[in-house]
């Protein structure tokens, strides 16, 4: 009897020990590739995904459930093809985002997302950005909100403490819309606990998000200040110049 008692012990003992370590895995999860990333999507023990590098798509990543994904300062970028000809330009639409976040709530981290039709899709889903987010590099802009077939929840996004890169921004690429097509009537990006509108068929540059949400951009303020102390330096000179002039005649 002792016997059997000693050995269930030991039984206990090496659950006990290796309960925290299933407790870690199951918290957080480093990807290094398209394979790794859709396996840890599907694994929903998985609360945080983390980049361990650079990782390159195929197709499409589908979110379809609540999780954070930490870049970690590391590109996703979507390589595959476009259209019905599967050609590599991706200003031709093929439905393309590199991420969408299907009817879930995700945050995502200090992550790039190139290459597509565009960065982000969210769809009928809630969004949280922090960190640096870089949209720079896709076809037809950086992030869509909106809700598709089947989808009866608004999107909202959440600027968290995070700052918004997007080098290649044009009147066809804009860096946030809701399209015209959107099954709902508006989305909504929030900051600081305060929410903003978007309605159907809008489209916003980056500096139409900052003037929305109020965000100050300082390139712009120094930009302000700098002009308005060179204007105030040439009065100043132009003045003193002048009383000089009078005072030699």
């Amino acid at each position: 009897m002792f016997k059997k008692f000693k050995g269930k012990f030991a039984v206990m003992l090496l659950l006990i020990s290796i309960v925290p370590f299933l407790n870690v895995k199951a918290a957080s999860n480093t990807v290094n590739n398209q394979e790794e990333l859709k396996s840890a999507l599907e694994d929903k023990s998985i609360t945080t995904i983390t980049l361990g590098k650079d990782i390159e798509t195929t197709e499409k990543i589908n979110i379809l459930r609540d999780v954070t994904i930490d870049g970690n300062n590391h590109t996703i970028k979507y390589v595959g093809t476009f259209g019905k000809d599967g050609g590599k330009d991706n200003k031709v639409w093929g439905s393309i985002y590199v991420l969408q976040a299907y009817k879930s709530t995700i945050t995502l981290k200090d992550i790039k997302l190139s290459g597509g039709n565009a960065a982000l899709l969210a769809n009928g889903s809630t969004v949280r950005l922090q960190g640096k987010i870089d949209v720079s590099g896709n076809g037809f802009g950086g992030i869509e909100l909106s809700q598709g077939t089947g989808v009866d929840t608004t999107p909202h996004l959440i600027i968290d403490d995070a700052q918004i890169v997007n080098t290649t921004e044009n009147k066809n690429a804009p860096t946030l819309w809701v399209p015209e097509n959107n099954k709902g009537e508006k989305a909504i990006i929030e900051m600081d606990g305060v929410e903003k509108t978007i309605t159907n068929n809008q489209e916003l540059s980056l500096e139409e998000v900052e003037e929305l949400l109020g965000i100050e951009n300082p390139e712009t303020s120094d930009s302000f200040i700098l002009i308005l102390l060179t204007c105030m330096t040439g009065i100043l000179t132009l003045t003193y110049s002048t009383k000089k002039l009078v005072n030699e005649i």
